[in-house]
């Protein structure tokens, strides 16, 4: 008798471990991951750089924000004065 090993199609794949890594009003340092993205879901701001994968992350330290402009979202990073 025949029996079902798995569901689906008998292969599994890694998780990606995608989303926001640091919330609003959170420090960061600079070169620090903020999201893990497919795409451009969330648009980089001031001192927020892409990465080929569209990985957002911090250009200088400061504090996380995230904001609306239009209908699209954006993240930024307010650098704090030392």
């Amino acid at each position: 008798m025949a029996r079902k090993k798995s569901a689906g199609n008998g292969r599994d794949s890694n998780p990606k471990y995608l989303g926001v890594k640091v919330f609003s009003n959170q420090f960061i340092r600079a070169g620090s991951i903020i999201v893990r993205q497919r795409g451009t879901v969330i648009k980089p701001g001031f001192n927020v750089g892409m990465g080929k994968d569209h990985t957002l992350f911090a250009l200088k330290d400061g504090i996380v924000r995230f904001h609306d402009r239009g209908n699209r979202k954006y993240v930024s990073v307010i650098p704090q004065n030392q």
